[in-house]
């Protein structure tokens, strides 16, 4: 019988940041269950933990409708699950197996700190429809890497603004796209996440993009630390570290329900 929890990652207070479902896998299950089990809880990203080698695990995510490559808040929701279920010491560091490659990831002081690999963007002309689909007008700067475009707009209210029409906004060619602008009141930049070609219309607070909105506003702002602010409804805050090739991401996180699968 797997046992399961949800935990509210990248902050300290429940039912706010983003929520996601730590599943301990069991030998014999499939994709198909995988997925089934994603569909069922319909957060943004539920993870499965399998355990290898002492200190490592096996991490796979999936959206309700699809497996995921990187997710970032899943990834920190698993380190916190760990440290619940008294599989992780406090001060420890586990390594996660995963499609994006091994992830060392460690709680320190209270935060949980996740080493991922940094994703460089680069300007392009946006695809057809795809700022009429976010409802913003045809010359705001795109950029894009392998898998998401990223989108500027002029201030934090602009971004609270966006109002995207998610069918259309399905069609664009990447896994999602992410809508930014420059911070204020301590945040060095905010930003939006949408994704609905993946099944997830708006994720609350997206480790993985930071991944990319870290590199891309360092190298604007002059700086190696930054704190990103996501303006969804139940917003979050990520602290980012540049490390050359790699992205160091910490959050805090709250478990707020544990159980069993009966299926």
């Amino acid at each position: 019988m797997p046992h399961y929890m949800v935990v509210d990652a990248f902050t300290d207070q429940p039912f706010k940041g983003n929520p996601a479902a730590v599943v301990m896998d069991e030998p014999g299950r499939d994709d198909a269950w995988r997925q089934a089990v994603a569909a069922e809880f319909r957060l943004s990203e539920t993870a499965f933990l399998t355990p290898r080698a002492a200190g490592r695990w096996g991490l796979r995510w999936f959206t309700p409708t699809v497996e995921v490559r990187l997710c970032g808040h899943a990834t920190l929701a698993s380190v916190q699950a760990l440290l619940t279920w008294d599989k992780l010491l406090r001060g420890g560091e586990a390594v996660f197996e995963t499609l994006s490659g091994d992830l060392r990831c460690r709680e320190q002081g209270g935060w949980i700190r996740l080493d991922l690999p940094a994703a460089a963007v680069k300007p392009v002309p946006a695809p057809a429809g795809l700022l009429a689909a976010l409802g913003l007008a045809a010359d705001r700067p795109v950029h894009a890497d392998a898998e998401d475009l990223l989108v500027e707009v002029a201030d934090a209210a602009a971004l609270r603004a966006v109002a995207p029409d998610f069918k259309a906004l399905a069609q664009a060619p990447c896994r999602g796209v992410c809508v930014t602008a420059p911070g204020a009141d301590g945040a060095d930049f905010f930003s939006r996440f949408f994704a609905p070609r993946v099944g997830v219309d708006e994720d609350p607070v997206t480790g993985s993009a930071h991944c990319r909105l870290g590199p891309f506003w360092g190298a604007r702002l002059g700086k190696a630390q930054l704190l990103g602010r996501q303006l969804s409804a139940r917003g979050g805050e990520v602290r980012v570290e540049l490390k050359g090739g790699r992205v160091a991401l910490a959050g805090q996180a709250v478990v707020v329900t544990r159980g069993n699968l009966w299926a």
